[in-house]
């Protein structure tokens, strides 16, 4: 339950940061797929909106699926705006492998904060929340209007949530000119920002073969055909571990393939007359995307006739936001960082965000979660996070939209 209007919202522990307070609500709401409490989720949002008085729109994208947008009106409000982008949903847990319960929000007495969607992203999403009242509390006014939006179904692929909010009319009329979104943490002292994201595709081979009685050694099987599918596309991905392993290069920079799920066969003694294999393909932005599926052909082919493939992902955009100290928006984040003090690490992000959706229809995006000395614990099981590298966090963003809300006018918007 939320507390009334009005009323703080979580329980203050005596020396608690009030940040830190709010962080622990909100992970304790159950937004977990996959029956996600999203209507907690927004009333906690309009809760904050008032709070800080920022606007308050909710864009229903499919039934029951609510994007829910925070404004903070610029001084100029016709310059195009920032985007601060996060998800309301986590992923499932297994209760039976964690210390606490994950919907506690349990704090030892080291200060870690053990919760389902501690790093995965519910800690971002406070971070902007609490920077902008900090900032308002400091007086602060910036030239660009900063809208962060809050979304559902990120972690079952976007596609009923940011996929379709950025073909709405509510999303251009945002008039985003740059976005931020989730990131990753890092076990070392400095700090990852993805500026590019793989293409997922994800493909299930169907081999069709000879049937028969499981006694007697037929010719020409389904399962030959699979294995020699399998062959090739776990060769391939043996090549790509050797080349991780000799080349340093980071997870982002190699296609990573998995077979996933086996499918076929009737009985013990039926040899089946089909078989089916689906992998998981994550491809980087160098990769060239139609050579690669004309080698996925040629597997397929080698493998023998009544081999076929068919795709159930196949994400094509291959957009990359620049990290030249010549672009604007790049210049101001990277010239806060380093105010800061702060390495930054840049690199291709091994999965899949809805950052892509962002970048796919023209907003550049950098992937960023401001969490250095932490292990990374997204999906894992007690998941994590310190309250000082929160805190830290919130200080962080405090500096960052400041540098990325007073870019001065670009070509585009009439500026010189």
């Amino acid at each position: 339950m939320l507390p009334a209007a009005g009323e703080p919202v979580g329980s203050h522990e005596p020396g608690e940061d009030p940040s830190v307070t709010l962080f622990r609500a909100y992970l304790r709401l159950r937004t977990v797929q996959p029956e996600p409490d999203y209507d907690a989720a927004v009333q906690f949002l309009e809760q904050m909106a008032g709070e800080l008085g920022l606007g308050c729109q909710k864009v229903e994208v499919c039934p029951g699926r609510v994007v829910t947008i925070l404004t903070w009106p610029g001084t100029a409000p016709q310059l195009r705006s920032i985007l601060l982008n996060s998800h309301t949903d986590v992923v499932p847990v297994f209760e039976e492998h964690w210390a606490h319960d994950p919907f506690e929000a349990f704090k030892d007495s080291q200060g870690n904060i053990y919760a389902r969607g501690a790093q995965d992203m519910k800690c971002v999403s406070i971070q902007y929340i609490e920077a902008i009242r900090r900032l308002q509390a400091e007086g602060k006014r910036f030239p660009r209007t900063v809208h962060m939006t809050f979304v559902p179904d990120e972690e079952i692929g976007g596609r009923t949530g940011m996929e379709l909010f950025v073909k709405r009319p509510e999303f251009q009329a945002l008039n985003v000119g740059f976005a931020l979104d989730e990131g990753l943490a890092n076990p070392t002292d400095a700090f990852t920002v993805f500026y590019g994201e793989k293409a997922p595709w994800w493909i299930t081979v169907k081999c069709e073969g000879n049937p028969g009685h499981g006694s007697r050694l037929i010719e020409n099987t389904a399962a030959e055909k699979l294995h020699r599918v399998i062959t090739s596309l776990l060769q391939f991905r043996e090549s790509e571990k050797q080349r991780l392993q000799c080349e340093h290069l980071t997870l982002g920079d190699i296609t990573c393939l998995n077979l996933t799920m086996l499918n076929g066969g009737v009985a013990f003694n039926v040899v089946p007359s089909e078989l089916a294999a689906s992998f998981d393909i994550r491809i980087p932005p160098t990769v060239n995307l139609q050579a690669f599926e004309e080698q996925l052909a040629a597997w397929c082919r080698a493998a023998g006739e009544g081999v076929t493939y068919e795709f159930h992902q196949k994400y094509m955009d291959q957009t990359v936001t620049s990290t030249e100290e010549s672009d604007p928006w790049w210049k101001a984040f990277s010239g806060a960082c380093r105010d800061m003090h702060m390495t930054l690490e840049c690199e291709i992000f091994p999965a899949a965000t809805d950052s892509r959706f962002i970048r796919a229809v023209g907003v550049p995006a950098l992937g960023f979660s401001p969490m250095n000395r932490t292990p990374v614990l997204l999906h894992d099981h007690n998941e994590f996070l310190s309250e000082g590298v929160f805190l830290r966090g919130i200080e962080i963003y405090a500096r960052l939209l400041p540098a990325l809300a007073s870019v001065p006018p670009l070509p585009a918007e009439g500026g010189e």
